[in-house]
């Protein structure tokens, strides 16, 4: 007696074997691609504009967690800065008496620690962007510049959040209430665009070399004293050649801050070169850290 079986697998009765040209016709026929392939340009980007939702939703819950183990929660988000504040100006300050020539120390210091971390704060959580997300970007599939782009965007809400002291003090230290101040909105904008591109670019060296989040704020740490966050960039220059002075005018980190202290500070003036300096510095390292993000989307999560 013969016994007769059926192959009731779905699969192999649905897909038989392909071979060569056939794969690659299927390929084309279906729309099919590579799991894990790096998408076109504008097919991520607009992949990367759907999850704008998630990326709002996961940069604040991450923002809220970050603190919930503290008493103070995130307070911290204000104290650290305002205690660095009180470090910086007796050290400064009074000590070595950088403050001259600077109309209302107090203000100017405050606006160069709060509006600087907020770079110092993406550059550097960036660089951890991938490395410390890998069982996300191993488990989902998604454009992975929504990491750093999260990352940006918890250091911005950081920033907005110290406004709150800020602004008093600002005001507390005789600065006048003026229109002046919506001049923050474009400052802080184009910053953020410009901390975002290098937060593309040490996002991917990150992911290659782990050991890189550690010697970052090395490079931070001396970018900070060369921006003129406790000192006076046009002060301290005129004791140097005119090149030096160039450099340290033209350096992004003092740019930005000078955008912030015009916008708040009396004594501040903003030339034209300033505003073009600010877009340049926004538009080059976005664009470009994008760019360079991109082409190594098909690395991240196989480190």
């Amino acid at each position: 007696m013969t016994t007769i079986t059926e192959d009731r697998d779905p699969v192999r009765t649905s897909w038989p074997a392909l071979h060569g040209p056939q794969i690659t016709a299927a390929v084309e026929q279906y729309g099919l691609h590579r799991a894990g392939a790096r998408q076109p340009l504008w097919e991520y980007t607009r992949q990367l504009w759907g999850r704008r939702r998630f990326i709002w939703a996961y940069s604040t819950a991450s923002n809220a967690v970050g603190y919930s183990r503290s008493f103070l929660g995130q307070a911290w988000q204000v104290l650290t800065p305002m205690l660095n504040v009180a470090v910086y100006y007796f050290v400064f300050g009074l000590l070595l008496n950088s403050k001259r020539g600077i109309h209302n120390f107090i203000a100017f210091l405050a606006v160069g620690v709060f509006v600087f971390g907020f770079s110092v704060a993406s550059i550097n959580s960036g660089s951890r962007a991938v490395t410390a997300n890998l069982g996300l970007t191993r488990a989902l599939h998604f454009p992975r510049a929504v990491l750093p782009i999260s990352t940006t965007l918890i250091a911005l809400l950081q920033l907005l959040y110290s406004m709150v002291i800020l602004i008093p003090l600002v005001l507390i230290t005789g600065e006048p209430l003026t229109w002046r101040w919506f001049e923050l909105v474009p400052a802080f904008a184009l910053q953020a665009c410009f901390s975002l591109g290098l937060a593309f670019i040490v996002a991917r060296i990150g992911a290659k070399v782990p050991d890189a989040s550690q010697t970052l704020p090395f490079a931070t740490r001396v970018w900070f004293y060369l921006s003129g966050v406790m000192y006076s960039v046009h002060v301290f220059g005129r004791q140097h050649s005119h090149w030096m002075r160039a450099v340290l005018e033209c350096n992004p980190g003092n740019v930005y801050l000078t955008l912030a202290r015009h916008a708040l500070l009396r004594g501040n003036p903003l030339t034209t070169r300033d505003i073009l300096l600010a877009i340049g510095w926004a538009v080059v390292p976005l664009v470009l850290g994008y760019l360079y993000f991109w082409r190594g989307e098909e690395e991240y999560g196989n480190v």
